[in-house]
């Protein structure tokens, strides 16, 4: 996603707090595997992850936010600075406990940490509701590998011989709110299913197809008496007004009683109108000899 950012310069669609709350979550994640003493890669991978996913909040500070390289460079810094001076400290002060026993604060890290990741994966639904459910910005490949990585801890956990239900509600909503951003962009795909087939024919990209026709990007319409395909491009047609026809019956009660003694009036003949001719014969006689 950073080298895709730097080589687009451009962030769109990326929210910047789904990535500050995914870097802010590798300070407990961290805590907790190294104070249990996990392996070296249990224990470099929730530094890796608040690394990487520090740089990209930085590129959204420069690409979007439109700050200074200087100033979005030392921001990120800062704050990589202060996370890791967070964690040494809770690490020396949690080390103690846990060898004695105690073991609440690292359940507390454990929980913090994963709670944390799953609220991080609810800002990109405003970024699908401002592009009518486009998917943009965000790696596929990442959803797919860390979907799996969910769906396989919540297997591990249902074969274990005790249930975990924390665990398994925190994988769960992972893997429901992933399916979301999934089932969003192939709802969009279907949407702009026509859209897309005339910009292949044209060999254009879709983005590239609406800059150069945006009359193409219709809004769907409300009206009651059409259905309008906006994916196909169909124009919404107004029905015609029909003239009004005067009701007989309201007719009737305005119209002004006839006065006794008055004789229904004949109709008038003016200078255009021509006298009705007699039926012309549809036989004629022979004439005599």
């Amino acid at each position: 996603r950073i080298w895709h950012n730097w080589r687009r310069k451009s962030t769109e669609g990326l929210p910047g707090t789904m990535l500050i709350l995914w870097s802010i979550c590798g300070v407990p994640f961290g805590v907790y595997a190294i104070v249990q003493n996990f392996n070296f890669a249990l224990k470099f991978q929730p530094q890796a992850f608040a690394g990487l996913t520090l740089i990209a909040w930085g590129q959204t500070l420069y690409y979007h936010n439109k700050w200074r390289a200087w100033t979005a460079t030392v921001a990120t810094i800062a704050l990589a600075g202060s996370f890791a001076l967070m964690e040494l400290v809770l690490i020396l002060t949690l080390r103690g406990p846990y060898s004695r026993g105690v073991e609440w604060p690292m359940m507390l890290m454990a929980i913090s940490a994963s709670v944390i990741q799953v609220v991080g994966l609810i800002p990109p639904y405003f970024e699908l509701a401002k592009r009518n459910g486009r998917v943009i910005g965000i790696n596929f490949w990442f959803l797919t590998i860390d979907y799996a990585g969910a769906f396989f801890s919540l297997m591990a956990v249902v074969a274990q011989q005790w249930f975990d239900a924390l665990g398994s509600s925190l994988y769960i909503a992972c893997m429901v709110l992933e399916t979301g951003i999934f089932a969003s962009q192939a709802i969009w795909l279907w949407r702009v299913r026509h859209i897309r087939r005339e910009a292949k024919k044209v060999g254009m990209t879709y983005d590239q197809y609406i800059a150069q026709h945006p009359s193409k990007k219709l809004p769907r319409s409300d009206s009651q008496e059409t259905v309008v395909d906006v994916e196909a491009c169909h124009e919404p047609k107004e029905p015609l007004a029909s003239p009004q026809k005067p009701d007989a019956g309201l007719a009737d009660e305005h119209a002004e009683p006839p006065v006794a003694g008055d004789e229904p009036s004949k109709p008038t003949m003016t200078e255009h109108d021509e006298p009705q001719r007699p039926p012309v014969a549809l036989t004629k006689t022979a004439p005599r000899l």
